[in-house]
């Protein structure tokens, strides 16, 4: 009753406070609390850029709209709130395979959670909602259309809802890629329940499809968190359409034992080129919609289990896997548009660590693009031109010469100055010219006619066209018109077109695709800020051969290679003794800072990103033992690996050999295998300190330390001791204190 009255007098105050103080620096009361949760169940010692916030917007009973790219951690913006608060959190999902995937995920780190679809039996779901009226639930993924039946709203009515969390919200907008009628219904949520918070979450929307999210789902004075988009891990590549299969081989052989997914367009291509694959030695397999049930499960499922490493699928394929160590994604055709391609490679490198990803264009590609939009059931005018916008700007992107992660930040809002060195075009840089005149032509005109003009129209104006609308408009009055009539057309919309990626400018698509101007082109006109553009000419001469870079690894990398491979392995051992996906065992991210740090103590394990209390008790020993096993028996170069030494003097201790035995043993000091012993002591291992330093030496070293200062040295407590306590002593000593203070 305390403790309650306590926490709520806290929450007064700090709503007081952030009432009085617009600063969000100030810490909700829970906020200590959700950071022990991410600690102890995710293993992760802080939160990403953004998740304390909205986290901080679930606690204070607010709606919001999540914008992270896939990997980024959205997930954690509601899992981490559901487990603090009382009561569940209902998550709304539209794939099965993605419900089971995260429920998974969830009660591998001991978190109780559960999913309701059509793929139980009645009992099941029976069972569920049982533990679900009962409190028993911290997480309950649903479909979109079992949350809007009428039979399931009263038992929501009956418990206790922390939060509702609209995962890939795009699918309620008509505007966004991934359209589904069925989220259209879910703005009952608020009118039903309008004390609950809402958080809205997506990896792709553009800013019309955001405002169609906010007002389909009703939110209330909603706060939007749009994180960065930028995957700095992706290497993006784009390639052109010839000898597509010669290119993949290569591109496979350089990667054995990576997991990657190729995208086709169409069902016969990927059952086509999975059949190719095999023949060069490479075991993929093929997913699409006419495939049985049960084989597409099978298929999808061995993927998840590391058991095949290449799948060539429709887009369809990956939506609904949150596995995260996919290392590569091959797009073999042309994308309809950027929010799916850029969904599609999020797929790859959700754990943060390198993947790939390769893009084959061909204008062939548009062409049957175009076919089958045109061929679309409940064909609509309008959003077919709005698809072709969107593919246009795709075809842009793969036939551009600038740095492609500028393009896609540029598309979803943001804004990335220079090279990002991690693309295609980056290490292959074209030459460019200053183009800051022509972009303060173009930009200018674009103002002073009110941003009300399409790229067309506007080149025409820039040419000094005399046609009709241009005249009977007054377009031909304004200061720029004519200002750029040295450039043909052509030119002029390459130019155009680099402004829009680079960010300067945006296409209003729901607004007959008129041109906008964004702060940063506020920033050319008016601020004095540069533009390079590249020569018109030079896209003529684009080589389509891509400059393969080859390297010999170091030393070092070779063997932290080595050990990855037997972390692996062994993460793939203990996933199919316990029939789950190895990535919830360990990421792929997890065992490269294994491979690198080289844990050997719980201590170390534990400052190991990844490794919360539940995965280590289930996996730490095993995983430590393979680390130590390799520490022991590896040399880099002539010298010990970091962490062997204090292994062997640890092997001869639990041998029974005192510390002069070891000493001599190894040719080194007694002095040094003390401090070993005192560094495996602190870092958890079973050392006997009461063999080699006394209760009461431990006492008057601790008294001494009360009047030191930290970093406390041997020297100064050697010479307050009135040097009665030897050296070794004393570094034991500091040791049981390093190790036991604050208990």
């Amino acid at each position: 009753m305390l403790e309650a009255f306590i926490a709520l007098i806290a929450i007064l105050t700090y709503n007081t406070l952030r009432k009085n103080v617009k600063s969000t620096t100030i810490p909700h009361p829970k906020m200590q609390e959700a950071k022990a949760v991410l600690k102890r169940y995710y293993g992760y010692d802080a939160f990403r850029p953004m998740q304390e916030d909205i986290i901080t917007r679930v606690f204070e009973k607010q709606d919001a709209l999540v914008l992270m790219p896939t990997g980024g951690g959205k997930s954690v913006c509601f899992q981490v709130p559901a487990i603090v608060l009382e009561g569940t959190c209902i998550v709304v999902s539209p794939l099965i395979s993605l419900m089971k995937d995260q429920v998974e995920g969830l009660k591998s780190i001991g978190i109780e959670a559960a999913f309701l679809n059509s793929s139980q039996t009645a009992t099941e779901q029976r069972e569920i909602e049982d533990g679900l009226f009962y409190g028993r639930l911290k997480l309950l993924y649903v479909s979109p259309e079992k949350i809007v039946s009428q039979g399931f709203l009263p038992l929501l009515k009956k418990i206790n809802i922390s939060l509702f969390a609209v995962d890939e919200a795009h699918c309620i907008s008509s505007w966004g890629h991934d359209f589904r009628p069925e989220y259209t219904q879910l703005q009952f949520i608020k009118s039903q329940f309008p004390d609950i918070p809402i958080l809205a979450l997506t990896a792709t929307a553009d800013k019309l499809t955001r405002r169609d999210i906010l007002n389909q789902l009703k939110l209330v004075e909603p706060e939007t968190f749009v994180a960065s988009f930028d995957r700095p891990n992706l290497s993006l590549n784009v390639r052109s359409g010839q000898k597509k299969l010669e290119q993949i081989v290569e591109f496979l052989k350089e990667r054995p034992n990576q997991a990657g997914i190729v995208y086709c367009l169409s069902r016969k291509s990927t059952e086509d080129l999975a059949d190719k694959l095999k023949r060069h030695g490479f075991e993929a397999k093929y997913y699409h919609a006419q495939i049985p049930p049960a084989e597409r499960s099978r298929v999808q499922e061995d993927f998840i289990n590391d058991k095949i490493q290449i799948v060539c699928a429709t887009v369809a394929f990956g939506m609904g896997i949150d596995k995260s160590n996919v290392r590569w994604v091959i797009h073999y055709n042309l994308p309809k548009n950027i929010e799916g391609y850029y969904q599609e490679i999020g797929r790859a490198g959700r754990d943060g660590t390198k993947a790939d990803t390769i893009l084959f264009y061909s204008m062939q590609d548009v062409m049957v693009m175009r076919d089958i939009m045109s061929q679309q059931e409940n064909f609509n005018a309008e959003n077919h031109e709005l698809q072709l916008a969107k593919m246009e700007r795709m075809l842009q992107y793969a036939d551009s010469l600038i740095c492609r992660r500028t393009m896609l930040l540029s598309y979803f809002g943001e804004t990335h100055d220079g090279n990002c060195g991690n693309c295609d075009v980056c290490k292959n840089p074209p030459q460019y010219f200053d183009g800051t005149v022509m972009a303060q032509k173009a930009l200018s005109a674009i103002s002073r006619l009110q941003e009300q003009v399409a790229m067309g129209l506007l080149i025409d104006i820039l040419r000094g066209s005399q046609r009709q609308e241009i005249v009977s408009k007054g377009y031909d009055k304004i200061k720029t018109f004519g200002a750029g009539r040295d450039y043909p057309f052509a030119d002029w919309q390459f130019y155009l077109n680099q402004l829009v990626n680079q960010g300067l400018l945006e296409i209003a698509y729901d607004q007959k695709h008129t041109l906008k101007l964004t702060e940063s082109a506020k920033s050319v006109l008016f601020e004095g800020k540069t533009v390079q553009l590249i020569q018109a000419a030079v896209q003529e001469k684009k080589k389509e051969a891509i400059k393969r870079e080859t390297e010999v690894k170091p030393s070092r990398e070779r063997m932290r290679d080595e050990l990855f491979d037997l972390l692996r392995e062994l993460r793939r051992k203990l996933a199919q003794e316990r029939g789950i996906p190895p990535y919830l065992v360990f990421s792929d991210a997890s065992l490269e800072e294994m491979a690198a740090k080289r844990p050997i103590t719980d201590e170390d394990m534990m400052n190991v990103n990844g490794v919360g209390e539940r995965k280590m008790v289930l996996f730490g020993s095993q995983f430590m033992e393979v680390v130590r096993d390799f520490v022991r028996t590896k040399t880099d170069g002539g010298a010990a690996v970091t962490g062997s030494t204090y292994l062997k003097t640890l092997d001869f201790y639990q041998k029974g050999m005192s510390p002069e035995e070891i000493a001599k043993e190894r040719a080194v000091s007694a002095i040094t295998i003390y401090s070993h012993l005192a560094y495996l002591y602190e870092k958890g291992e079973n050392i006997d300190l009461k063999k080699y330093v006394s209760k009461e030496e431990i006492v008057q070293v601790l008294d001494i330390l009360q009047l030191m200062e930290e970093p406390y040295q041997l020297k100064p407590i050697f010479d307050a001791l009135k040097e009665q306590v030897e050296y070794h002593k004393i570094r034991l000593a500091l040791a049981y204190y390093a190790k036991n203070k604050g208990k």
